[in-house]
């Protein structure tokens, strides 16, 4: 059940009828027509900025539209009062009738309510994480990690069919370096001295792997020049820190359905098909760059080589493909890996970058653009960066790391529910205080322990119901009788649920799964709300002794506020408690 829908289809059933009756002509548009809070509640439960929108095409004052509209809507049983506001904005307040269908909706609907077909089973591809398997997974990757999976979820929820996806960087230099690295400590684990020079990679976590080189190749290796061992190697490291990255997911809760390797691209005849579907269509030509902004002209020496007209997709400039001497620049087995997705068949891709990669946005736009002829979407989301604070300071290095704070450090401090919740209170491009005290803290200034705390009590509810013998299962509460439900602390929950299922499809569309934290901080608010009242106003309490009626309405709101905030956890990666204590 979706009010908000419900209402907005009758509006757009009036405004045809209007269009029949000859009040409006016809051929409008009505897309731009909606149906949302108001501002300011006090003016109502819901406008429509339908006389606004189509003002214009139909030839008419704003307030002429609204005026014949209200007068429609006037008559519809849900409807109570409209009300014309500023230039045509049309204020509707609903029956309490309408808003007390809601928990009933809820439990009947459990885990599906809000659940939308928004999205008809478009095929959508979202990469993230993404780390080169070089080492553990650190706090910025998981910042992506649980934005990229609960991203996933929500499109999951609202009607998508997703594909989870982990582009594994091991066709670089970084892996001959992690090679050499591991290297360095297979000799250590032969009793030897090393030291790591400027560039390899220092952190503990490479011991176990240098011991386990030591148990399958025993000392053929010991001495011998990087020639005899290091393309074997590159391969025995990446598959161990691969297996390390899968373990740090799989610690915060995070499964991918793919992973795609770099390397697969490269002496397959992969990338040099995609930039060949781009040179026949003169997307792809030889040439040279300008002088990079700030350097003189006389300081660069212009090289030809194949470039990309991604200026004709909105880029600032053409991008190198592959160089003079036939080498491939970086770009191309990125253009490669995502003209690979939309050869799979996907309707839209979304890859999720660190904050560092600001600036390759607009070329991988540019290049998904000409791939596809413009049919696939591709919407790239950037997570900035997140600072740790402990003990009032901020977090320092992980001594097993290196140099980093990693996934397994913040998961050992305050757990993955928490980890997870907190990382997505704010958007994803904003930057992120996680403070470690703070996040443990049991008060309304923890976000997660107030939203948890909510559905904990809902369930303390349940437990009183059951000793004082009222039948409090989801099938006794939707028989419940809701209309005596009127006190406004009440209906604000309902009213609350009832957007639930309107916020779901605001935060796929714009791909914000953040908007879900923030929406179950406010109902928890609503609920917490309703049960401080009843400290002072018995009739409210939801467990009323001796009225086992009575009492089954409010546990009914109280358990669909408990199905919402299960559905929003569920969402966001996140298990509800049901205690506490």
């Amino acid at each position: 059940m979706n009010l908000f829908a419900d209402i907005r289809a009758t509006v757009i059933a009036e405004l045809d009828a209007m269009v029949a009756a000859g009040d409006l002509p016809e051929g409008l548009n009505m897309t731009a027509v909606a149906v949302e809070p108001p501002r300011d509640a006090a003016h109502g439960d819901m406008a429509t900025n339908a006389a606004m929108v189509l003002a214009k095409p139909a030839g008419k004052k704003p307030r002429d539209i609204a005026d014949l509209l209200a007068a429609r809507l006037g008559t519809d049983a849900r409807i109570t009062e409209t009300s014309v506001a500023g230039p045509g904005f049309l204020n509707l307040r609903l029956a309490q009738s309408a808003w007390q269908q809601i928990p009933q909706a809820a439990l009947r609907q459990g885990a599906d309510f809000g659940r939308s077909t928004m999205g008809q089973g478009s095929r959508v591809n979202v990469e993230y994480v993404s780390a080169n398997p070089t080492g553990p997974l650190h706090v910025g990757h998981t910042r992506g990690a649980v934005f990229g999976d609960a991203l996933a979820s929500l499109l999951d929820y609202a009607g998508y069919d997703v594909t989870r996806e982990y582009y594994i960087n091991d066709g670089g230099s970084q892996v001959d370096t992690l090679a050499r690295s591991v290297y360095l400590r297979y000799l250590e684990a032969h009793g030897q001295d090393v030291a790591f020079e400027d560039g390899t990679y220092p952190g503990d976590y490479l011991v176990p792997v240098g011991e386990a080189l030591k148990a399958k190749v025993g000392d053929a290796w010991v001495g011998k020049d990087e020639d005899i061992w290091l393309a074997e190697l590159r391969e025995f490291a990446t598959d161990a820190m691969m297996d390390l990255i899968r373990d740090d997911l799989a610690a915060l809760g995070v499964e991918m359905d793919v992973f795609f390797s770099e390397k697969s691209l490269y002496g397959t005849g992969r990338i040099e098909e995609a930039i060949e579907e781009l040179k026949g269509r003169d997307l792809v030509y030889w040439g040279t760059l300008p002088p990079p902004k700030g350097k003189a002209a006389d300081d660069w020496e212009p090289r030809e080589q194949w470039l990309f007209r991604s200026t004709a997709y909105g880029d600032d400039e053409d991008r190198p493909v592959q160089k003079s001497d036939g080498s491939w620049a970086y770009f191309a087995p990125d253009i490669a890996y995502h003209y690979d997705k939309c050869q799979r068949g996907f309707d839209a891709l979304i890859d999720v970058f660190g904050a560092d990669h600001g600036g390759y946005v607009k070329r991988m736009k540019a290049a998904v653009a000409a791939l596809s002829q413009e049919q696939v979407p591709l919407d790239i989301k950037l997570t900035q960066l997140v600072k740790l604070f402990k003990d009032g300071a901020e977090f320092k290095m992980s001594k097993r790391a290196g140099t980093f704070v990693t996934l397994r450090d913040v998961i050992g401090e305050v757990g993955p529910d928490v980890t997870r919740f907190i990382m997505l209170t704010r958007k994803n491009d904003a930057p992120l205080d996680f403070d470690f005290d703070k996040v443990l803290e049991q008060s309304r200034d923890n976000p997660v322990f107030y939203v948890q705390y909510a559905n904990a009590r809902v369930h303390s509810v349940l437990r009183r119901a059951a000793e004082a013998g009222i039948a409090a299962d989801d099938a006794a509460l939707q028989a419940a009788d809701l209309s005596d439900l009127t006190h406004e602390a009440e209906l604000g929950v309902m009213r609350k649920l009832g957007e639930w299922p309107r916020l779901v499809e605001i935060a796929a569309r714009t791909n914000e799964p953040h908007r879900i934290a923030g929406y179950l901080g406010e109902l928890a608010a609503d609920f917490h709300a309703l049960w401080n009242r009843g400290n002072d106003d018995a009739s409210l309490r939801f467990v009323q002794e001796g009225d086992s009626a009575t009492s089954q309405a409010k546990i009914a709101l109280a358990r669909a506020v408990s199905v919402v905030i299960s559905a929003g956890l569920g969402i966001l990666g996140v298990t509800p408690a049901e205690d506490l204590r």
